[in-house]
């Protein structure tokens, strides 16, 4: 596991208990699977198809995926807003980037609805999914944002 920056990480595993440990955001993703550095100091190796999803989170008490699972109203971040369907059926929304360059070729990375409660990412593998569907772009480039106090408010006064 090369560098030395890791993150608190929990891997959520199809028909298997959840894995606690360290990840470095930048480098986890290998060929093969994902190496966790566990808190006794080993590393395992979890292959893609066992993973459903990892949860970058703060706290290793309060359990990945307990947070809520879709936005209740429109998200306010920028970015493709996504709902997620796993091949269990359940369902996660969230939002990634809006920029094609940064989808990876082993899974999506997005901030989930709840993300200032515990988990602030989740990476979940693309083996994991039944399907993606892009529920709205928000923040686009393309709308330009109007100006308040434009002419029509200097007329009002007149």
């Amino acid at each position: 596991m090369a560098g030395s920056t890791t993150k608190k990480a929990i891997i959520r595993r199809y028909d298997r208990a959840p894995l606690a440990g360290y990840l470095n955001p930048d480098l986890f993703l290998e060929p093969g699977g994902v190496e966790l550095l566990l808190p006794d100091g080993n590393i395992q190796s979890v292959p893609y198809d066992e993973i459903k999803s990892i949860a970058f989170v703060r706290d290793f008490d309060q359990p990945a995926g307990a947070d809520r699972a879709t936005f209740l109203t429109r998200p306010k971040i920028e970015g493709l807003w996504v709902r997620l369907q796993f091949r269990d059926g359940d369902i996660l929304e969230g939002v990634m980037p809006n920029n094609l360059l940064q989808i990876d070729t082993y899974g999506f990375s997005l901030v989930p609805p709840d993300s200032l409660i515990n988990q602030h990412r989740v990476f979940v593998p693309r083996a994991a999914l039944r399907a993606v569907e892009v529920l709205g772009v928000v923040g686009s480039p393309l709308k330009r944002k109007g100006t308040a106090g434009g002419r029509e408010q200097g007329k009002l006064f007149e």
